[in-house]
């Protein structure tokens, strides 16, 4: 993979870890784990919404964190079948990497294990007993038009808008749109007024919602049935 690819990481003195390239953390500063089941599972209504064959699609891998708090929520609600997780990242961090940011969470660590280990195999295609994941590496602007899936859920997790904008374009978002099951939902920690107009205009009903932590609010979105 060429080296203008892949994450651009610094660490925090508290072990977190910051890209370098868009200036934000990968995680809350307080809790990211908590973070990610107030922000992406409870703004979509999971574990609740669970079904077999139920598809979260997500803007922004990361360390994997989100995916790996989706496993532990679907285990736990045990459906039957697998988690079906498809997510878009332009730049992965490197196996190791993950390793480390995950390590501050031992409940996700505790479930990593294969994810890291197919990450560092190469695999782009994860499948356990209870999980199918893809990762589609590149620029979402391109490679998102032309998946053919719909998503019951997205995690809308890219860097904040301010620095990373392209991950919250109206045309981006409309893809999003297009690429969600009717009723599907999405979430995400941002409340900018640009992204809510920008999922309005293009088909959801959008609401805001206390946000987590030191956030006031967040975004939660709905497609029409």
């Amino acid at each position: 993979m060429d080296q203008d690819q892949r994450a651009d990481i610094h660490w925090t003195e508290d072990g977190v870890p910051v890209s370098a390239r868009f200036g934000d953390p990968y995680f809350s500063l307080g809790n990211g784990l908590e973070e990610t089941r107030h922000v992406f599972l409870a703004g979509n209504g999971l574990p609740a919404r669970f079904r077999p064959g139920f598809h979260i699609a997500e803007l922004g891998f990361g360390t994997g964190l989100n995916l790996l708090a989706a496993r532990i929520a679907w285990r736990a609600a045990g459906v039957a079948g697998r988690l079906r997780f498809t997510s878009f990242e332009a730049f992965p961090m490197a196996a190791d990497q993950m390793a480390r940011a995950l390590a501050a969470f031992p409940e996700a660590a505790a479930v990593a294990g294969p994810l890291l280990g197919a990450w560092d195999r190469g695999d782009r295609v994860i499948r356990t007993d209870d999980l199918e994941a893809e990762i589609v590496i590149g620029d979402a602007r391109e490679t998102l038009p032309r998946w053919s899936g719909r998503a019951d859920a997205w995690f809308l997790d890219g860097f904040a808008p301010a620095k990373n904008p392209e991950l919250w374009a109206p045309d981006l978002l409309a893809e999003v749109a297009a690429h969600t099951a009717p009723g599907g939902t999405a979430a995400t920690y941002s409340a900018a007024g640009a992204v809510r107009r920008a999922l309005a205009e293009a088909g959801f009903a959008v609401d805001r919602r206390p946000g987590f932590g030191r956030k006031r609010h967040m975004t939660v979105a709905i497609r029409a049935p």
